[in-house]
């Protein structure tokens, strides 16, 4: 894979209820990068989806979730875990949405599959511009824009694939 783009993925839902760490958890457990927007009934296709979305959260979260999925494969994606820890992951998969139970309890039910590094990420080792997209806070997957943050953000993932 060749580097793209990279992102910002809190993994947090919107609703204020649900613990954060708990939906970086099941993300890292089954090797996944998601968003929330729990849908009822769960849509079987993405136009659906991104339909039901429109219908229940708005245009804003429809076209969030479009971007999510048009993320392109190989892209990067940083999170951080329930300590502040950072994660590096790269999406390699397709948009789907899971209905379990265990989904809807987290509210993160849009995937991507995504291979995570098996270890958190030093802070002096990230990215700074990822370091200040988390700093700014927020619960949107987001683009990181700067002009070598896929250079580092490589670097970063070489050295943690050893």
């Amino acid at each position: 894979m060749t580097p793209t783009d990279v992102y910002r993925a809190p993994m947090r839902s919107r609703r204020d209820g649900v613990d954060p760490g708990l939906a970086v958890q099941r993300a890292l457990a089954m090797d996944v990068c998601g968003i929330g927007g729990l849908l009822a009934p769960p849509p079987v296709d993405l136009s659906e989806a991104l339909d039901a979305t429109e219908r229940t959260y708005g245009d804003p979260a429809a076209r969030r979730l479009e971007r999510f999925t048009q993320v392109l494969d190989g892209s990067f994606v940083w999170s951080r875990d329930a300590d502040g820890l950072y994660l590096l992951g790269r999406i390699d998969g397709p948009w789907r949405y899971d209905s379990s139970p265990e989904a809807a309890a987290v509210d993160l039910v849009h995937l991507r599959d995504c291979e995570w590094l098996d270890a958190p990420v030093a802070e002096f080792d990230v990215p700074p511009a990822t370091v200040h997209t988390f700093a700014r806070g927020g619960r949107n997957f987001q683009q990181t824009h700067h002009s070598d943050i896929a250079e580092q953000t490589q670097r970063v993932w070489d050295r943690g694939r050893r």
